[in-house]
């Protein structure tokens, strides 16, 4: 078994001011942002910065084709010592790809070195939403256009050199947003938990986040316990409010980021796995696909292994919830569809005679993922989890 080892600096700030101050942010500093994040919050700090705005070489999560096209832009910048990554997780995985980057170096070369690569910046990471996680991973997720797979792109030398979380930056979080990218911390924690490569110091981290987020989500949908989770509960179709998770925000922020040390350590699997294609050809966000697969992933690990680990879970969410474990499964699927309501896979445009070439493209592609499964799915289990879903 490895060492549990948290491999990158964090540290906490009330504001960005704060931050850019202690950091002594310069000229050699390029900051990787979008537009919108960076116009109402850093530009009034007038910092000497190089800045990159990551939507003005494509839209939705990073592509080969996005990642080379900054690479090039960046050949042409003055010199760059560190990369300032502001941003959800486009930008955190693009900045990563960015700091192993060398002067000639294209998304195909450094799929080719991996896992030897160097870094050729200092990276810091800064997420603006509660759920990538990936600020303390050291793994890029990038569509690879030419060959219509996400691929991960992993190395110790993409770890961040820190990790900066500001709760400041999650104020102006749309809700659909914070919702999606929420589901993406739950599931980083409940799949690094289920994962045969945990240890005791991982399901720490795994256990708080579950904990954090779920308590969270409770009270910004008016769930006192878990008896208001029922199908049949009164002021179940009441409309939200839609800013009160902003009252638990520095929660859903910290807790992201210890799913993600959770998940650095222990992997997610098949929910991650399957969500790719779906996000991939149909440019659904991450957090979403997760969430269309998610149920049906856990029912599908419920239904080959009913004893095991999954048990441990369930008292977990039994303890959150208050209620018997074997009903704490049930409460967490209605959690979630009250948090952001859970459509279908057809609703995104996908097709049945799909179904089957996702299937035999996850097996053949996802093993890094798939490894990490409470129990072993074959290609006719995945089939069936993408019918469910469909």
């Amino acid at each position: 078994m490895q060492p549990f080892r948290v491999g990158v600096g964090i540290r906490e700030y009330r504001d960005v001011k704060s931050f850019a101050e202690e950091f002594a942010l310069g000229e050699e500093d390029l900051i990787l942002t979008n537009q919108y994040i960076y116009e109402p919050v850093i530009s009034s700090l007038n910092l000497p910065c190089q800045v990159l705005f990551q939507e003005k070489y494509g839209a939705g999560e990073p592509t080969d084709d996005m990642v080379n096209a900054i690479l090039d832009t960046v050949r042409g910048m003055k010199k760059v010592s560190r990369i300032i990554a502001v941003g959800g997780g486009t930008v955190i995985d693009i900045a990563k790809v960015m700091a192993v980057a060398g002067p000639d170096d294209y998304m195909d070369d450094l799929y080719d070195r991996a896992p030897n690569l160097e870094k050729a910046h200092g990276l810091v990471i800064i997420p603006t939403t509660c759920g990538t996680g990936s600020e303390m991973t050291n793994i890029s997720i990038v569509s690879r256009v030419s060959r219509q797979v996400k691929q991960g792109l992993v190395s110790p030398a993409m770890y961040a050199d820190e990790a900066v979380l500001i709760t400041e930056l999650l104020a102006t979080l749309p809700y659909p947003v914070f919702a999606t990218s929420s589901i993406d911390a739950m599931i980083h924690a409940v799949e690094s938990y289920l994962s045969p490569n945990a240890c005791s110091m991982s399901e720490l981290f795994s256990e708080k986040a579950l904990q954090m987020i779920l308590r969270g989500w409770m009270d910004s949908v008016g769930a006192a316990s878990g008896d208001d989770l029922t199908e049949n509960a009164a002021g179940q179709a009441a409309e939200i409010d839609r800013e009160r998770w902003k009252m638990h925000a520095a929660d859903f922020l910290l807790a992201s980021n210890y799913a993600g040390i959770a998940f650095g350590y222990a992997g997610c699997a098949a929910v991650h796995a399957l969500s790719y294609p779906v996000g991939s050809v149909h440019h659904v966000p991450h957090g979403q696909s997760n969430q269309l697969l998610f149920a049906d992933v856990m029912r599908k690990y419920q239904e080959k292994k009913p004893v095991g680990k999954l048990n441990q879970l369930e008292e977990i969410l039994g303890k959150i919830f208050g209620v018997d474990p074997v009903f704490s499964m049930a409460r967490l699927y209605r959690l979630l569809d009250m948090v952001y309501a859970k459509d279908r896979l057809r609703d995104h445009g996908v097709t049945e005679d799909e179904l089957p070439v996702y299937a035999e493209n996850v097996l053949k592609t996802q093993q890094r993922l798939l490894k990490n499964n409470y129990t072993e799915l074959t290609c006719d289990d995945i089939l069936e989890i993408y019918r469910k879903a469909f």
